[in-house]
């Protein structure tokens, strides 16, 4: 089907108005299992699809430890972010899709987002630049994974990279993998499970496999891949876990998962190896981050920590995404990269320059918003957690509430009626008017546990008059991993070492901040505020954000929590109320 005849799903644009954008124009010629020599000897597998004509392209290289031969399947899931080649090709890109080291036929071992991973990038890169099909201009695309091999390339200097567009990147893997000092199990654990699935099988079986190629003719076909639009991809996160306890080679992935899950509970070395905020501020090429506001556990939080540390970069951009603004496969902002790279990459005058670097998406609004800056100018507003119950301006009369969160392993039948309750939740009265919130959050928690460690598990919901309820964001805090790099911190965004685990006093009081991801929100006029406060959420009862959840910390607790404490959120101006 020509690329003029396919809709692509997701939102293509920020609102920007573009011009002299690339045509669809050449057919598609395939080059597989293009052996890339990487500096140590080792060879990286990459498939090439380019212009079917004699000319030099820019090339868009799509890098990841995920199936390349898989790209083109249609799938609703989360390995299908490389980008529609189909899209990239007919306008004069070549798209290159690589299996990094260890993964997909390439040699030697996966490191996971390690130093190594990085240097290949930089020899990926410029072995496209010197191929007869590229003219010596390099991008990077696709999101997730794929977006966080861009931001290791961009910090390793490549000569002939000019720009990447990396959406929903993490750029420091202790983020994800660890909350605040809370394991995020629910995703480290299928994620290196199903890479130790996906790596075991061979080019035969991705491409020569008549269930994949019947797989594939069904699911592009525009009925079907329509009702892909509305989706949550983040659902196929459920399908990894039903495959949790097919075998696989141990080797490097259970490797892995003990170093992630049990060898390296606080920042060390060996997550510092896996962090690049500290080096993305020698990156001086354009980039474009992005993410959506769902994506509260995993990529989102990352978007923001990029953001600051390029301040000293002039061409950043960042957009943030609605509801099924990254769906799978991924074919979200098409538009928009092609204006970026018809910029950056061909010289075009596109118009992606154009107004506010930050543009967002309000949910509860409509239409794109922008802005000079991130986050943007807001006053805060303290909610106090009230005794009885209530969110509010006011304290009222000072209290305590509490709650009863409970270890493994206590040969316990069932729940008392003396116990107290598993979580609290405090909500404000309905709002006279709309609140606008933009930006970073904090709760500064006033608490006290009878055990020596606790987690504080926090979600900021959105209650609408009949009582249906959005779980707008989310923070974590080991408690004892509570403290905060003052040097680094301001109200709204404090910033948590995890480096150095101090005891909690048993039963004393101790003020906690916890940062809550940063997000967007028009809060209706009407609707409530709801806090959730839980200290585990391995119970369903819980909300869980993406239904990502965590390690118990694993200690019985009395956790008691003053009304002193307060919620910090940024209003806009703009606000009603």
């Amino acid at each position: 089907m020509p690329i003029s005849a396919r809709s692509l799903n997701g939102p293509q644009d920020t609102g920007r108005e573009y011009r002299n954008l690339s045509a669809p124009r050449f057919g598609i010629t395939h080059l597989v299992n293009q052996r890339v020599p990487m500096r140590d000897g080792v060879n990286l597998m990459a498939d090439v699809h380019r212009p079917d004509a004699p000319a030099r392209f820019p090339a868009l290289i799509a890098a990841s430890p995920y199936p390349r031969q898989m790209q083109d399947l249609g799938a609703p899931a989360g390995f299908i972010e490389a980008g529609a080649t189909d899209f990239w090709v007919p306008r004069g890109y070549v798209h290159v899709i690589a299996n990094v080291r260890g993964t997909g036929g390439s040699g030697g071992t996966f490191g996971f987002f390690d130093a190594q991973e990085r240097r290949d990038m930089y020899d990926l890169v410029e072995w496209a630049a010197a191929q007869p099909w590229c003219d010596g201009n390099v991008g990077m695309i696709g999101i997730s994974y794929f977006a966080m091999t861009q931001l290791e390339a961009a910090v390793e200097r490549p000569p002939h990279l000019r720009a990447i567009f990396p959406i929903a990147a993490t750029a420091d893997l202790y983020d994800a993998a660890s909350h605040h000092g809370l394991t995020s199990s629910a995703f480290i654990t299928p994620f290196l499970s199903m890479m130790g699935l996906t790596s075991d099988r061979s080019d035969v079986f991705w491409r020569r496999n008549p269930v994949i190629a019947a797989a594939r003719r069904i699911l592009n076909t525009p009925r079907v891949h329509r009702k892909f639009a509305t989706m949550n991809g983040e659902a196929a996160v459920t399908m990894m876990r039903q495959l949790l306890k097919l075998p696989h080679d141990p080797h490097p992935w259970d490797d892995l998962w003990l170093d992630t899950m049990v060898k390296h509970p606080l920042r060390d070395a060996w997550w510092e190896e896996r962090n690049l905020l500290p080096l993305l501020s020698e990156v001086d090429i354009p980039v474009y981050l992005g993410c959506d506001w769902e994506n509260v556990p995993l990529h989102l939080p990352s978007t923001f920590t990029a953001w600051k540390a390029l301040a000293h970069n002039p061409n950043v951009r960042m957009a943030l995404l609605g509801r099924f603004g990254l769906t799978w496969p991924w074919e979200s902002l098409h538009h928009e990269a092609l204006a970026w790279y018809d910029h950056w990459l061909k010289g075009a005058d596109t118009g992606i320059m154009a107004g506010p670097p930050v543009r967002y998406v309000l949910p509860g609004a409509d239409g794109w918003h922008a802005d000079d800056t991130w986050p943007p100018p807001a006053t805060y507003r303290r909610w106090a957690l009230r005794a009885d119950g209530a969110l509010s301006d006011d304290e009222g009369v000072p209290g305590t509430r509490e709650f009863l969160t409970l270890g493994a392993g206590l040969n316990r039948a069932k729940a008392s009626a003396v116990d107290p309750p598993p979580m609290l939740t405090w909500t404000s009265a309905p709002l006279p008017g709309a609140l606008d919130v933009v930006g970073e959050i904090e709760l500064q928690l006033q608490a006290s546990a009878t055990a020596a460690d606790t987690a504080w598990i926090v979600t900021l919901r959105d209650v609408d008059p009949d009582g249906a309820v959005t779980d707008v964001t989310a923070g974590w805090l080991r408690a004892g991993l509570r403290t905060v790099d003052d040097a680094a911190s301001h109200e709204g965004a404090p910033v948590l070492r995890c480096e150095v685990a101090v005891a909690v006093p048993a039963g004393q009081p101790v003020t906690y901040r916890i940062p809550l991801v940063p997000n967007a929100r028009r809060f209706a006029a009407g609707h409530r505020l709801q806090l959730v406060l839980t200290s585990d959420d391995q119970d369903p009862a819980s909300p869980a954000i993406m239904d990502f959840r965590h390690a118990s910390v694993g200690t019985s607790s009395v956790n008691s929590v003053s009304s002193g404490s307060r919620l910090l959120l940024p209003v806009l101006a703009s606000s009603v109320s």
